[in-house]
């Protein structure tokens, strides 16, 4: 390369810095206290070829988290809530809350002691739930079996299980929608008779009367009319 050319190239990327510093210093000037990054005379924050906001000598976390162009510039840097606060939430819709009805059909009026098939005592009780679901607009079923405490825990939970689902499928048979209809049992852990109440450890008859309360299925209905 002869002298000429040599001198040319040089002065052509000495005029390319000189331009650069001075745009730069020029977009400097104009920052205004409270922001952490270089801004051109338009407001714009200005960026390097990488795509990179240049930043100033007063950039911190802290600071760029109150600089408009923060987020813009560093998000990933900056605490979540500042570039992605949480949504105002929505007001509650103005309506009509569901009410609920509670119905307790004792088990005896259900089933026999110790089974699960409904009885038709059972089944004209389940009608007049069935009436209720019909007359309203139903959100949902919740139908609850428990026992006494003779037998268990494995075999009453099952026991209770198998009564709750008896009432569902009694239900359903009087077009009551299935998805509606929620079961469970709960075994003999929720007794309504208190420890003192029926004392005795063979399920006598009389026992066995005494302990009708805890033999139940609670059923609730809960719509809107």
């Amino acid at each position: 390369m002869n002298r000429t050319a040599k001198n040319s190239i040089m002065a052509l990327l000495a005029t390319a810095t000189v331009g650069f510093g001075a745009s730069l210093a020029q977009a400097q000037t104009s920052i205004p206290l409270d922001r952490v990054y270089v801004i051109d005379q338009r407001g714009e924050v200005v960026m390097s070829g990488a795509g990179l906001c240049w930043r100033t000598g007063f950039w911190t976390p802290a600071a760029a988290a109150n600089d408009p162009a923060g987020c813009k510039c560093d998000k990933d840097l900056l605490p979540k809530e500042v570039c992605e606060p949480p949504m105002a939430k929505a007001a509650p819709a103005v309506g009509v809350k569901p009410a609920a009805d509670k119905i307790t059909v004792a088990a005896d009026a259900l089933f026999d002691f110790d089974k699960y098939t409904l009885r038709p005592e059972g089944k004209k009780k389940l009608d007049e739930v069935a009436a209720k679901a019909a007359a309203i607009k139903l959100e949902v079923i919740i139908a609850v079996g428990h026992t006494d405490r003779f037998g268990s825990d494995a075999y009453n939970l099952k026991l209770s299980d198998r009564r709750a689902a008896a009432v569902k499928t009694y239900l359903v048979s009087k077009g009551v929608n299935a998805n509606k209809i929620y079961t469970e049992g709960k075994g003999k852990r929720n007794p309504v008779t208190k420890p003192d109440q029926c004392p005795g450890k063979a399920p006598t008859k009389k026992v066995i009367e005494c302990l009708q309360p805890d033999r139940r299925v609670d059923i609730e209905l809960i719509g809107t009319k």
